[in-house]
């Protein structure tokens, strides 16, 4: 005979049943609709109830999705990352502090300057009211030199001498940004006096146009042995214009032939030389009269 069961038992064993049910299918719709929720928002579907069988839709369509998009996913274990950081400040750059010459105005950003004046004197350090009414009382400008020193260094220019100075580095810059051409040129060390004028006039157009010219002098056939190099500075120095030496005249070839590099000459270089003819003027000036009063001696004894 089957056992007879207790009502009371059999209907608490069944109420329990039923609770377990209940709390196994609300934890089911919770997460359900969790994932849901997570799926719409990293693909950017539309509102609505998500269906086991859209899933499938949404990884079709959407199938470009980046790993980055699920990074705010409730069940990612990855910190989020603040995606909304303000970029750092960038530091304004001073117009006035590159390569270019111009006048800062009568805005002067420091309160005390170092001040150059218009003929290279330093006047010390000045404040800016004192500067300003300077600037007034001769109508100068005033241009940034230095800003990195302590107090930054300014000069009073006039308008005739910043646009100069403005023509300056111009220059200046295209002469860096232009490519050197290295001209070449040989002759034999029996070159005809002629012959030589000609090549040195070819050799000074080429250093007018700021080239550099590569100079290569040959030995002669059966000839005597002679210092090529030696010969060579001295042709150089035939020239009737300034030049110099990227390098030096030097033997080569197994002393076959000579070789020098000629360019422009530099500003200090003209300057040189331009002293060195003014002291040259001078002491042939000075010994002319001393010349005549010795003949005017020598007559008045005679």
């Amino acid at each position: 005979m089957a056992e007879e069961r207790d009502p009371a038992v059999t209907l608490q064993t069944l109420k329990q049943t039923n609770r377990k049910h209940e709390c196994t299918t609300l934890i089911h719709s919770c997460l359900r609709w969790m994932f849901s929720r997570t799926v719409r928002a990293a693909c950017g579907g539309a509102s609505g109830y998500w269906t086991p069988a859209s899933r499938f839709t949404i990884s079709i369509d959407r199938s470009n999705i980046t790993a980055s998009s699920w990074r705010w996913s409730p069940f990612s274990t990855t910190v989020e990352e603040d995606t909304d950081q303000t970029p750092a400040p960038k530091k304004k750059k001073n117009p006035h502090g590159g390569a270019t010459v111009g006048s800062v105005g009568r805005k002067i950003p420091e309160q005390h300057i170092q001040v150059i004046s218009e003929a290279g004197e330093n006047l010390g350090t000045m404040h800016r009211a004192d500067v300003i009414r300077t600037m007034d009382e001769k109508g100068l400008k005033l241009v940034l030199l230095n800003q990195n020193k302590d107090p930054p260094v300014y000069k009073l220019m006039s308008g005739k001498q910043i646009h100069e100075e403005q023509l300056r580095l111009r220059e200046k810059q295209k002469a860096k940004a232009a490519p050197v051409q290295v001209k070449e040129l040989t002759f034999s060390s029996g070159i005809a006096p002629h012959d030589l004028t000609t090549k040195w006039k070819q050799v000074e157009s080429w250093l007018e146009k700021k080239h550099h010219v590569r100079i290569t002098l040959r030995s002669r056939r059966a000839a005597p042995d002679v210092d090529l190099d030696a010969s060579l500075g001295q042709m150089v120095q035939q020239m009737g214009m300034t030049v110099g030496f990227v390098s030096k005249p030097t033997v080569i070839r197994n002393g076959q032939a000579a070789m020098c590099i000629l360019r422009p000459p530099s500003a200090k270089e003209l300057s040189q030389k331009n002293k060195l003819s003014a002291d040259s003027s001078s002491k042939t000036s000075q010994s002319k009269p001393e010349s005549k009063t010795d003949t005017t001696e020598e007559s008045a004894q005679q």
